[in-house]
C-alpha cells in the first residue's frame, strides 16, 4: 500500500483539493529520491531552477557567515517546500540542507507555475502556507529580540512540536526532535555551551529529555508555559466566512 503523500496532506490542511489537484501533486512528486543527512540540496549563490518538496525526513534553510558560523533560519519537515516562487530569483540567498535522511522531490519551475496558475484550490493552499511561514518568521524575530534564552529555545521547540502534530507526526505524548543540541544552537543564535545550559534547565523542569542525536519533548504543557507559547500563528485551516 502506497504511503500518503505528505505534500498533499499538508496542502489539504489549508484548502479543499479535488481529485485532479491531488493527482497533479502526486505526479509532480514522482521523481523523488533519498538524500543522506547533511546533504546540501542547494547552496547560496546557486541558480534555483526547481522547488524542493520534503516528503520524508527533515531539512533546514540556513545562512553561512564570513567566520564560518551557521544560522539556521527555518526547519522543514514532511510536506514543506521551499518558496513556490523561488525559481524567479537569479541566485539563492540561502542554502537548504537535509538534517536527517530525507526523501525529496524536485518540481521544475514551469511545472510549479502550471500547478498554481490553473488550479484555484492549490493556489489558495499555497497562499495559506506562505502566510503561516510569515507567522513563523515574525515569531522568530520576537524570540531573537525580546525572549530570554530559555524562552527562545522553549518557544522554538513548542513551535516544532505543534507543526508536527498538525501533520500527524506526533500526538499529545512525548515527541522526538531529530536533531542535536548543536543544530538547535544554530537555530536560536546561541553558542553550543549556552544552549546546553538551557537544555539542562529544561530537563530539570521535566520538559525535555536528551538522547544521542535528538531531543525529546516529554511535557509539552510545561514547555509551553515556560515559552509563553500560543500556536495561533500556525493556523491549520482557513477560517470560514460567516
Amino acid at each position: 500500500m502506497a504511503m500518503p503523500n505528505a505534500f498533499v496532506n499538508k496542502l489539504r490542511g489549508y484548502a479543499p483539493l479535488d481529485r485532479s489537484d491531488v493527482e497533479a501533486l502526486e505526479a509532480a512528486c514522482q521523481n523523488a529520491r533519498r538524500y543522506p543527512p547533511g546533504y546540501d540540496l542547494i547552496r547560496e549563490g546557486d541558480e534555483p531552477s526547481v522547488v524542493f518538496v520534503i516528503l520524508e525526513g527533515w531539512a533546514c534553510r540556513y545562512k553561512m557567515l564570513p567566520d564560518g558560523g551557521r544560522q539556521i533560519i527555518a526547519f522543514m519537515m514532511p510536506g514543506d517546500c521551499c518558496d513556490v516562487h523561488v525559481a524567479v530569483l537569479s541566485e539563492m540567498d540561502h542554502g537548504i540542507a537535509t538534517l536527517t535522511t530525507a526523501k525529496v522531490a524536485t518540481i521544475p519551475r514551469p511545472q510549479m507555475e502550471a500547478l498554481t496558475d490553473a488550479r484555484h484550490g492549490l493556489t489558495k493552499a499555497f497562499w495559506w502556507t506562505q502566510l503561516v511561514d510569515e507567522g513563523v518568521l515574525r515569531a522568530t524575530i520576537v524570540s531573537l529580540g525580546r525572549r530570554t534564552t530559555m524562552e527562545r529555545i522553549a518557544h522554538l521547540l513548542c513551535e516544532l512540536y505543534f507543526r508536527m502534530r498538525n501533520i500527524g507526526l506526533t500526538d499529545d505524548g512525548p515527541c522526538e526532535m531529530p536533531f542535536t543540541q548543536i543544530v538547535l544552537a544554530d537555530a536560536v543564535g546561541l553558542t553550543p555551551v549556552h544552549t546546553n545550559r538551557v537544555i539542562k534547565k529544561l530537563r530539570s523542569a521535566g520538559a525535555l529529555e536528551v538522547t544521542p542525536g535528538s531531543l525529546i519533548i516529554s511535557d509539552i504543557s510545561t514547555l509551553a508555559h515556560i515559552a509563553g507559547f500560543d500556536d495561533n500563528y500556525l493556523h491549520r485551516r482557513l477560517k470560514r466566512s460567516a
